[in-house]
């Protein structure tokens, strides 16, 4: 069975952005949420197709929000290592990766 899983820290990261858009203007956190599943979706549907990242991983962006999503193609589909903004701590979920 395919399927995108996020580790715990991960999935934090996403329901913290959700969060925070919601609060920034109505309507934006599903719009947010939407964005990552479908660059979640994408990464699923052609695991290779990601730009080569650190550690292993590969990495897709997130349309219309600086993010990105770093995973790894694993044998059930993908995993999910960080949501992470484009402009903040590069590669802080390095250590995620072990």
């Amino acid at each position: 069975m395919n399927r995108a899983r996020f580790i715990a820290d991960a999935r934090r990261e996403f329901l913290a952005e959700v969060g925070y858009y919601e609060q920034a203007a109505a309507g934006s956190g599903a719009r947010f949420a939407a964005a990552v599943q479908e660059a979640a979706a994408r990464a699923l549907a052609f695991p290779l197709a990601g730009s080569p990242a650190e550690a292993g991983t590969r990495r897709v962006i997130v349309k219309g929000f600086p993010f990105s999503l770093f995973y790894r193609p694993d044998q059930d589909g993908i995993i999910i290592f960080a949501v992470a903004h484009q402009a903040r701590q590069p590669g802080y979920w390095r250590s995620r990766t072990r």
